[in-house]
């Protein structure tokens, strides 16, 4: 199967990932939209601005996506700027009071 396709082992430290699978919270759905967005590695999310991915991903998608997918992205995003993993429900109460239109 594809590399994006099979679970990873999670690595501990943005440093080690090299590849989006590994990163907490991510599985293969999530870096399936990843590779659908022109993520292709896990460094490539440092930069990213996880409202700006949610809202390409409802685009190319033509879908309303789950909230909570952007609740994974602000997980994913902020462990690879340096953040400790948490799990993504952790955002969902932050991302409910800055976008509650969501």
């Amino acid at each position: 199967p594809p590399r994006y396709a099979r679970r990873m082992k999670k690595v501990h430290h943005a440093k080690d990932a090299t590849a989006l699978g590994q990163i907490p919270n991510i599985g293969p759905a999530m870096t399936a939209d990843f590779v659908l967005l022109g993520v292709r590695t896990p460094h490539d999310l440092a930069e990213q601005d996880p409202f700006e991915l949610y809202a390409r991903l409802c685009r190319l998608t033509k879908t309303r996506q789950d909230p909570c997918v952007l609740d994974t992205f602000i997980a994913a995003i902020r462990f690879m700027n340096g953040n400790p993993a948490r799990p993504w429900f952790h955002y969902t109460e932050g991302r409910k009071k800055k976008y509650p239109h969501l």
